[in-house]
C-alpha cells in the first residue's frame, strides 16, 4: 500500500478549505499529490484539463455547487451551475459542446422548487445554444444535505489554449465587467440588506469566442474573487502585477456593502466576468469587443492594471505606495458558489 505523503493527517476540514483562499490552495494541492496518473492529459491545474486530439483539443471541467440562498437576486443555484461550467470551458479557450447535471436532492425539497431551478438551467442552455446531455438525480433522506446540490460537467474543443499562466511582463490586465456582484448579491439575500444590485451570472462562451485569439492568460474570478485569482495567475506565470486603485472594477454599491459588512472588496466572487491579459497593442481592440456586451453604463470592460518583471500583486494607492494584495486567507464567505 502506498504510503500517504500528506501531512496533519489529523486535521479536520473546515469550511475555510472550501472558500476559494489559501486553505483552499492547500487541500487542493495535498489532493493532487496523491492523485498524480495524468496520462495524456495536461493543464489539469487549470479551469479545465486539455486533451489533444489530431487537429483540437478537448477541454474537460467539471464544478459542484452548494449555494445558500439557492435563490438569489439575478439568479438561482441552477444558473450559477450551468453558467459556471460553461465558463471553466471558455476562459480556457474552448467552445463548449455540452453539459452533465447532477443534482442529489433533500427529502421534502419543494418540486415547485426545483422545476424553477431547472427552468433556469433551461434558460441559459438556449442562451449560450450549448445543450445538457446526460446527468444523474439522487434523493437522499432529510437531513443528510442542506436542500440540493449540484455537480455539472462540460467538455469542448479548442484550437487555441488560453491558459492561466500565460501573462507576460509588459501585458495590461482588463477585467470584461466591474466584480463582485455575485458576492454581493447573495449577502445582501442572506443578510435581509435592500439593494438593487444582482448577481451578475451569465455565460460567457459569445464573448471569449470573439476575444480568446487576443488573450494571453485568462480566469474567472469565483471563489476568492479578484485576489485570489490574480495571485494565482501571477505566481504561475512569475510576473508582478501592479493593480491601480484609481480604476478599480467595483460599483459604489459593492464596495459599501462590502465596507458594512467587513469583507475584503478583492475576495468577492463573480459568476459571469472574467480577468484577462492582453498585450498593449490589442488592448484597445479587446475593450472595444467586450463593452458590446458589458456596457460603460453598467460597468464595462476596462483596463486594471500591468505586468512587470517580479513577483506578485500589489495595489498602487493614490498616495503612490504599493500594498501587497495576498491570496485570501481565514473563512471567507461560505456558500456563494
Amino acid at each position: 500500500m502506498q504510503k500517504s505523503k500528506i501531512k496533519n493527517q489529523n486535521n479536520r476540514i473546515e469550511l475555510d478549505h472550501g472558500g476559494g483562499g489559501y486553505k483552499s490552495w492547500e487541500l487542493l494541492r495535498d489532493i493532487r499529490g496523491i492523485l498524480r496518473l495524468k496520462g495524456k492529459w495536461k493543464n489539469c491545474e487549470d479551469d479545465a484539463a486539455i486533451f489533444n486530439l489530431e487537429k483540437q483539443k478537448l477541454v474537460f471541467t467539471t464544478d459542484a455547487f452548494i449555494v445558500d440562498p439557492i435563490f438569489f437576486p439575478g439568479g438561482d443555484i441552477g444558473k450559477i451551475a450551468i453558467c459556471g461550467t460553461i465558463n471553466d470551458l471558455a476562459v480556457m479557450g474552448a467552445r463548449p459542446l455540452g453539459i452533465s447535471l447532477s443534482m442529489i436532492i433533500e427529502e421534502g425539497f419543494p418540486k415547485a422548487d426545483l422545476m424553477k431551478i431547472i427552468e433556469s438551467i433551461d434558460a441559459v442552455s438556449r442562451q449560450a445554444g450549448i445543450p445538457v446531455v446526460t446527468g444523474d438525480t439522487k434523493v437522499t433522506e432529510k437531513g443528510k444535505i442542506d436542500k440540493i446540490e449540484i455537480t455539472t460537467a462540460g467538455v469542448g474543443l479548442a484550437k487555441k489554449i488560453i491558459s492561466n499562466n500565460g501573462i507576460n511582463p509588459g501585458d495590461l490586465i482588463i477585467t470584461s465587467g466591474d466584480l463582485g456582484e455575485h458576492a454581493a448579491a447573495l449577502l445582501s439575500k442572506r443578510f435581509n440588506y435592500k439593494t438593487r444590485v444582482k448577481s451578475d451570472s451569465k455565460p460567457l462562451n459569445e464573448e471569449l469566442e470573439k476575444v480568446g485569439k487576443y488573450l494571453n492568460a485568462c480566469k474567472d474570478p469565483t471563489r476568492g474573487g479578484l485576489a485570489a485569482n490574480l495571485v494565482e495567475m501571477a505566481e504561475k506565470s512569475k510576473v508582478k502585477v501592479v493593480l491601480d486603485e484609481k480604476i478599480l472594477p467595483y460599483k459604489k454599491e459593492i464596495i459599501a456593502i462590502s465596507e458594512l459588512l467587513g469583507i475584503d472588496i478583492f475576495s468577492l466572487a463573480s459568476e459571469g466576468r472574467f480577468i484577462a491579459a492582453v498585450s498593449p497593442k490589442k488592448v484597445k481592440k479587446v475593450l472595444q469587443i467586450l463593452r458590446k456586451y458589458n456596457n460603460p453604463p453598467t460597468g464595462g470592460a476596462k483596463i486594471i492594471g500591468r505586468a512587470e518583471r517580479g513577483r506578485g500583486v500589489f495595489l498602487k494607492t493614490s498616495l503612490g505606495s504599493l500594498r501587497p494584495i495576498e491570496m485570501p486567507k481565514g473563512k471567507l464567505i461560505p456558500r456563494i458558489c
